[in-house]
């Protein structure tokens, strides 16, 4: 019988000390922080920067923020992808912010600022999600 074969255990690295899982909803909680988890400090800053910035500006130039209802099928996914931003959105649900103005010339593009900082958002947690498996480095 051959004698048992030594095997190193390497240190796991950040990605697989973590469930993919938990870093998507720090992600989702707080814009750059799964990436900030796996160790991407700069993509972590660059993100939450980038999208905090593109929440508040939608907000101050007229934004609105949407209600979930199943009535109106576009208010509901404009509602899902503003609530992917997680921290922003309660920020400014708490602080009162997001009432829309729209009569303002920038109501649309303020609207627009919002959602799309979190459609970001979703692709930036898909990005996480991808490097916690091991698919991306």
């Amino acid at each position: 019988m051959p004698p048992p074969v030594k095997t190193e255990r390497r240190p796991a690295t950040a990605s697989e000390a973590l469930h993919p899982a938990l870093l998507c909803a720090v992600g989702w909680l707080v814009p750059g922080a799964g990436h900030f988890m796996l160790g991407k400090t700069g993509k972590a800053a660059a993100f939450f920067v980038l999208l905090t910035a593109m929440y508040v500006i939608g907000l101050a130039i007229g934004g609105r923020l949407f209600p979930f209802g199943l009535a109106e099928p576009l208010v509901f996914l404009a509602a899902l992808a503003e609530w992917t931003v997680a921290l922003p959105r309660l920020a400014a649900l708490i602080g009162g912010f997001g009432q829309g103005q729209v009569t303002s010339a920038t109501y649309e593009y303020g609207n627009t600022f919002v959602i799309v900082s979190g459609l970001m958002n979703a692709l930036v947690l898909l990005d996480v999600y991808d490097r916690a498996t091991g698919r991306k480095r």
